[in-house]
């Protein structure tokens, strides 16, 4: 109880931080853009390399809110931000449905991993995604394991509990055994806690490289194939008609994300990590490059489109097509 009301404090301190800037800037005419984002973006530093760029070469200052994909966007629907980087399908088309957002981009895709202790003890190193989720079940029932889930309806979340499902559980029963961990934190932090109890998680392929690089954890990738792995984020833009937001920033940044901005992606985290963090998604689209076309249209299209005709406003005035 005492957790969630923490959250919930938190939650309205960045709601009220995020409109008093808003309503600052605007009254001081300043160029900036509020955009509600994935923590998994954020911990990577990525977002802190766009807001450098687009300081130095558009004198567009970005003001990224970093939470969980659920809380992006019930930020979006306060009216706190501009538009929302996301990553799962199902809230997305929920969010679009409602009305509140528009113009649905796809820009970058990496994978998911499971990690966990070195010693593995539920053993499930290089198992497929199903088995291993097996696996720890079964030897958390044994008291052999912890697994740690962030519980917050973040879209590392959304694809946890697909992927429970997908193993022949059910999230909200298996939630509430004793083994089964829940943080209501980002990713970074969710990833600390499991280290420290040397349990096993679910993570996004970057913030683990980039915490494992620093030092800050102790964990091993153990499973990291499979097509369900696949973390597929998109750009949202806040329909103008639920509110005076800035519309016209945040196709000029949408834009910018599909076109120069996938270079920056390409290139990001290689030479320190040996691969990109994230991969640009519109090469891949465009020439429909094969498996990770497929697996994107499986598991990031709605509908058949990254976008579906009603969900588009005034795409076509900044030369934006969808696939």
């Amino acid at each position: 109880m005492a957790q969630k009301i923490v959250i919930l404090a938190l939650a309205i301190l960045t709601i009220t931080f995020g409109l008093y800037f808003y309503e600052q800037n605007k009254k001081e005419g300043l160029n900036i853009l509020t955009i509600s984002t994935t923590t998994s973006l954020y911990d990577t530093g990525f977002l802190d390399e766009v807001a450098r760029i687009f300081k130095e070469k558009y004198g567009i200052e970005i003001h990224f809110i970093a939470k969980g994909t659920g809380a992006a966007i019930n930020d979006a629907k306060l009216g706190v931000s501009d538009a929302i980087l996301v990553h799962a399908k199902s809230k997305e088309e929920e969010f679009m449905k409602e009305g509140y957002g528009v113009n649905r981009k796809i820009f970058a895709y990496n994978f998911f991993v499971i990690v966990g202790p070195k010693d593995d003890p539920a053993k499930i190193r290089g198992l497929s995604v199903v088995d291993a989720m097996k696996k720890i079940a079964e030897a958390g029932r044994e008291g052999k394991a912890i697994w740690v889930s962030r519980g917050d309806l973040s879209g590392t979340n959304v694809k946890e509990m697909y992927l429970w499902e997908k193993a022949g559980f059910d999230y909200e029963e298996i939630r509430k055994e004793s083994w089964f961990r829940e943080t209501g934190a980002g990713m970074g932090q969710t990833l600390l806690y499991a280290s420290n109890e040397k349990a096993y998680t679910l993570s996004d392929t970057g913030t683990y490289l980039r915490f494992k690089k620093a030092g800050k954890i102790d964990l091993e990738a153990l499973v990291d194939k499979g097509e369900e792995l696949i973390n597929v984020y998109s750009i949202i833009v806040v329909n103008p008609e639920k509110g005076n937001k800035n519309f016209d920033l945040a196709m000029r940044f949408e834009k910018w994300l599909v076109t120069e901005g996938q270079e920056v992606l390409k290139d990001f985290g290689k030479e320190e990590f040996g691969i990109p963090l994230f991969y640009p998604a519109a090469e891949v689209l465009e020439k429909k490059i094969e498996p990770y076309y497929s697996w994107i249209v499986k598991y990031g299209f709605i509908s058949g489109s990254e976008c579906p005709k009603e969900y588009r406003y005034r795409a076509e005035d900044y030369d934006i097509a969808f696939w």
